[in-house]
């Protein structure tokens, strides 16, 4: 392993580091050998194992057993990976919507009956992804948050665009919020103060922008979502993790994390940002 570089596995070192600031030799060398693959999950629910996969994110939900899963958090791709090496030709809009329907009903079955799900999107997909929910969960809020890093087409002549949507479905009407069951609602809402009444609305609008140059989003936002919807040692899954954002926040937060990226680059960079987080 010393010699890394000349092994098949990196021969686009030096691509790879410079596709992603904070990614260096020394990176490739200690994660590569330790990479993952969807293969590598176990089926049995006894025996699931915590940790991050190379994997498109539809091939790697259907791999995890049925009931697993406490909560999902992720933010679907626009453009999607068919497989590990190449994007493939481009979606149609009606294959676009057809690949968002099979990973959803996935999403589903990988989901425990008390699971839920928090979806991010922009506004141009949101009304998609809440009719799709619907066909599968119980779409429980809308949440709009305020995306201070948010890009805005070169060609908009309107208003600038500075918010996100949250979709948060449930499998059942029985589920986990603010680490109550929903039937204690009623009970726990009338023990609650003013200001902790107040912070239940589904305007987010402290969210900072994110510092890390290779976060998509800020910590913040996370945490919020799993610390609403999750106990520690609860397993969260991100099927399209991108740079390991929701892995992070899962470990900040003591829960464990199963997350699927497409590309190896991206993957190793989250299994940077994770591991930095454990040895904090």
């Amino acid at each position: 392993m010393d010699n890394l570089q000349s092994m098949p596995i990196a021969q686009n070192i030096q691509d790879s580091v410079d596709s992603l600031s904070g990614l260096t030799i020394n990176d490739l060398n200690k994660y590569l050998p330790a990479l993952l693959t969807a293969e590598d999950l176990s089926l049995d629910i006894d025996h699931l194992k915590e940790g991050v996969f190379w994997s498109e994110g539809l091939k790697g939900l259907q791999k995890l057993p049925n009931n697993s899963i406490d909560l999902i958090v992720t933010e679907p791709p626009k453009e999607p990976w068919i497989n590990l090496e190449s994007r493939g030709s481009q979606f149609t809009l009606q294959e676009y919507y057809s690949w968002n329907q099979k990973w959803i009903i996935e999403a589903r079955r990988v989901l425990k009956n008390t699971g839920g799900i928090y979806l991010l999107c922009d506004w141009t997909y949101s009304n998609m992804y809440n009719g799709l929910l619907n066909e599968k969960f119980i779409v429980q809020n809308r949440i709009t948050w305020h995306n201070r890093s948010a890009k805005t087409s070169k060609n908009n002549l309107t208003w600038k665009n500075q918010s996100g949507d949250i979709w948060f479905a449930t499998k059942n009407e029985d589920f986990l919020f603010n680490n109550n069951a929903t039937s204690l609602k009623s009970e726990r809402h009338s023990l609650l103060n003013d200001r902790e009444k107040k912070a239940q609305t589904n305007f987010w609008f402290d969210i900072p922008k994110v510092t890390d140059d290779n976060a998509r989003f800020s910590n913040k936002l996370y945490s919020k979502i799993l610390d609403a919807s999750s106990f520690k040692l609860n397993w969260i899954l991100d099927p399209f993790m991108r740079t390991g954002d929701v892995g992070v926040a899962s470990k900040c937060t003591g829960r464990r994390f199963i997350g699927f990226e497409a590309n190896k680059d991206k993957l190793l960079m989250s299994m940077k940002r994770i591991d930095q987080n454990n040895e904090r």
